[in-house]
């Protein structure tokens, strides 16, 4: 049987790394992704569907509900996640000229072989001027279970309007050693956002890992309502 791949969270499609804005207060953010990692005599796959909802100013809750593959594993549920986002900082308080969001987020053991809830805690930051922004951040995995670390992510991402309707960024992110088998993880991504008509965009990233031989992918249907 395989070993289980690390898929990465795309927290901020396309991009592992996500940013500090929440999805306006009224609206859904339905995103209709495909992913995976991709390496020798191993590969894993995620379907599924991304859902945010912004009840209020400043405040995004999340869900993620996929289907899964993996080389010598049955098609499947992946592990669901249920996270929220809060924003405590705005650029324009006068403070610091950043944005910064809390985004703690629960991973419930659905897929097959799954057996314990991971919980993510992370902070988001944000700059933007003349249609480019940075963002990044990262934040701690609780990971219990025998033979599994808790570990560290971490990543930044700089982005470009190149016009109105679409945008290319360029993504380093990390990610410490999450048991006692596997390596530590850096990699470097790009990706873009197009917006196609109405409420559609269609978003993708492709990237490679800087220590080991990997291929991961990212492609996405967007759906703002």
């Amino acid at each position: 049987m395989a070993a289980l791949i690390p898929l990465p969270a795309y927290a901020g499609p396309p991009f592992v790394t996500d940013d500090p804005e929440p999805t306006d207060p009224g609206h859904w953010e339905i995103y209709n992704y495909a992913g995976g990692t991709l390496q020798p005599g191993n590969n894993a796959t995620q379907f599924g569907w991304d859902i945010n909802y912004g009840p209020v100013k400043d405040v995004q809750l999340t869900t993620t509900l996929p289907l899964a593959t993996q080389t010598g594993q049955p098609f499947g549920l992946g592990d669901a996640e249920f996270a929220i986002k809060v924003k405590v900082l705005h650029h324009d308080d006068g403070v610091i000229p950043l944005d910064i969001s809390v985004f703690p987020r629960v991973i419930v053991p659905t897929a097959h072989g799954s057996t314990q809830t991971q919980v993510l805690l992370p902070v988001w930051a944000e700059h933007d001027w003349d249609g480019w922004s940075v963002f990044g951040g990262g934040g701690y995995t609780l990971n219990p279970g025998a033979g599994n670390r808790d570990y560290w992510q971490q990543g930044v991402v700089v982005t470009h309007m190149v016009r109105a309707g679409f945008m290319l960024g360029l993504e380093y992110y990390g990610q410490s050693r999450d048991s006692l088998t596997e390596r530590a993880v850096t990699g470097v991504n790009l990706g873009t956002q197009i917006h196609l008509a109405g409420p559609f965009s269609l978003l993708g990233a492709f990237g490679q890992g800087l220590n080991r031989k990997q291929t991961v992918f990212y492609t996405s249907l967007k759906l703002d309502l």
